[in-house]
């Protein structure tokens, strides 16, 4: 797989979940192997803090679809990592997923892949957050290709801002000329 998206928020088909698909869709249409997944129906455990991933260089907390999502981030070449905006950051779901890829940066694990940050938010806050996944996409040595930030409180809402699509057209215009570069 190229380009994987993963959405954040608790809202299955939400306005983030939308506008990361509207991406891949556009990625997609170009002949290049897209994924998404929404950690809606997912269950991301915490971080505790045990220090246990320093040695075994993986994290140890178990019984969770942790290691099924982050594998699926280290096949990809690009990742789209989008979240709402929750008291003006990511989601707790999103930030538990963050937390826990502390295990993969002893290892630098994640490097060297490239990125585009998402954020909805229904008023203010989308900065923030965005600042919450730059961070993580800095920490772990991404590539970073640009972000979309969006304004959406209804279901939907996302798809009318034109800012946001028009921003959602460019990256997806990045990652093509990325992995399909013209003759």
């Amino acid at each position: 797989m190229n380009v994987l998206g993963i959405s954040g928020s608790m809202r299955k088909n939400g306005n983030t979940a939308q506008i990361i698909k509207y991406i891949l869709d556009r990625v997609r249409e170009e002949g290049i192997e897209t994924e998404f997944i929404s950690l809606a129906d997912r269950v991301i455990k915490p971080c505790t803090g045990c220090e246990l991933c320093k040695d075994r260089k993986w994290c140890t907390a178990e019984d969770d679809d942790w290691e099924g999502v982050i594998n699926r981030v280290m096949e990809c070449e690009v990742l789209i990592i989008g979240s709402p905006t929750y008291y003006y950051d990511v989601s707790g779901h999103l930030k538990n997923f963050i937390d826990r890829t502390y295990s993969l940066y002893h290892d630098r694990k994640l490097a060297g892949r490239k990125a585009i940050g998402v954020t909805v938010c229904a008023d203010r806050g989308c900065e923030r957050a965005l600042e919450t996944i730059e961070a993580f996409l800095n920490t772990h040595e991404f590539s970073y290709l640009g972000y979309v930030c969006g304004k959406g409180y209804a279901p939907g809402d996302i798809m009318k801002d034109e800012r946001a699509i028009k921003k959602a057209d460019e990256a997806a215009a990045r990652i093509v000329n990325l992995l399909k570069p013209s003759d």
